[in-house]
């Protein structure tokens, strides 16, 4: 994504104040004064959520953001500013899950704090004082994809690494939209043909002769979060032009048996409701010069109850194979509405209380 602003702008870190034995104030400058406007927000929104988060006490004046509290707090606090700071730069836009996601890594030690004032005084260098940014990310044509959490931080280093991943946790962990943009990017990169996304067509509630139309427009329905993922990545023309020449092919996991998938990144969305027999085949369509992404919930099985899934099979069995990672996610990886995080995690409560129980 281009734009006007350095690539890596930083904010200047201009005093530190003892306070008492554990607390500080620091002050940081913001060259770019739209850009920092953009970070506080309406009304300080998001200066008042550093705040509640961290728990400390944030003041802007002019384009300076005064931070006062724990040495520790603070640290945390600038390396946030900080990141909010460029990532605006590079990314346009942030909301208050973004912010939310930025504390989360940052309290993770995903990404380390930015150097103190008073080495910067004396001229420290950090082994690399741009660490804190190094995180891996997905070049796109439209802009770069960083992760939001610690899970998706590992998630897209395997994604870039591994032919065959796993990728196994609750909706709104970036599982299938991470997939379908490392495989964009390789696509355009040109180390992968084509991209082939398939979802199990699982009845869930309706039955598909109900449905109108003929079979395309009856699996589509199932299919369509796939499309979604696709549209997020690339202009709606493109996508149907590469549908139509074959380099995209999204299609239900009945149209998987007995080929060869070679030079291909291949996607099984919603892997939860495949049965054992079904994901053996998928799996062993993995070809030469493929890369092979499995996401799914197993929290989530439509299917009926004798019939064991063949996600929770194939991790059971492939734990440990050479060359498959198996990445689980959490409710801390949940990267929507912060609300949407506590309500994976109130139901996951329940389900752990019914086991003891």
């Amino acid at each position: 994504m281009s734009n006007s602003h350095s690539s890596s702008p930083k904010p200047v870190a201009l005093s530190e104040v003892k306070l008492d034995k554990d607390n500080i104030r620091t002050t940081l400058q913001f060259e770019d004064n739209l850009l920092l406007a953009q970070m506080i927000g309406d009304h300080d929104r998001y200066l008042v959520q550093i705040e509640k988060e961290l728990g400390i006490r944030l003041g802007c004046r002019g384009n300076c953001v005064v931070i006062e509290g724990d040495k520790h707090q603070v640290e945390l606090a600038k390396t946030v500013l900080s990141y909010l700071y460029r990532h605006l730069a590079n990314q346009s836009d942030i909301d208050s899950t973004v912010v939310h996601n930025m504390i989360g890594m940052t309290k993770s030690g995903l990404i380390d704090t930015i150097s103190s004032p008073m080495d910067q005084r004396q001229n420290i260098q950090p082994s690399d004082e741009n660490r804190n940014l190094s995180l891996p990310s997905i070049p796109m044509r439209r802009g770069v994809i960083t992760p939001r959490s610690a899970g998706q931080a590992e998630y897209l280093s395997l994604l870039s690494q591994v032919e065959m991943v796993f990728g196994i946790g609750p909706a709104g962990t970036g599982k299938t939209f991470l997939a379908v943009a490392q495989a964009v990017s390789m696509l355009q990169s040109g180390q992968v043909d084509r991209i082939i996304l398939s979802r199990p067509a699982v009845e869930a509630g309706e039955r598909l002769g109900f449905l109108p139309g003929d079979m395309k427009d009856k699996i589509d329905p199932y299919l369509r979060p796939l499309y979604d993922a696709l549209h997020a990545m690339l202009p709606g023309d493109q996508v149907m032009r590469r549908i139509a020449s074959g380099e995209i092919e999204v299609a239900p996991l009945a149209f998987m048996r007995g080929r060869t998938l070679e030079h291909s990144f291949v996607i099984l969305d919603e892997a939860q409701n495949t049965t054992s027999v079904q994901m053996k085949m998928f799996l062993t369509r993995l070809g030469p010069g493929s890369r092979m992404v499995i996401t799914g919930d197993l929290s989530q099985i439509d299917l009926p109850p004798n019939v064991k899934s063949g996600l929770k099979d194939a991790i059971e069995t492939l734990q440990g194979v050479h060359g498959i990672e198996i990445m689980r996610f959490t409710a801390q990886d949940v990267v929507r509405h912060p609300l949407v995080s506590r309500i994976v995690k109130a139901y996951d409560q329940r389900a752990t209380n019914a086991k003891s129980e």
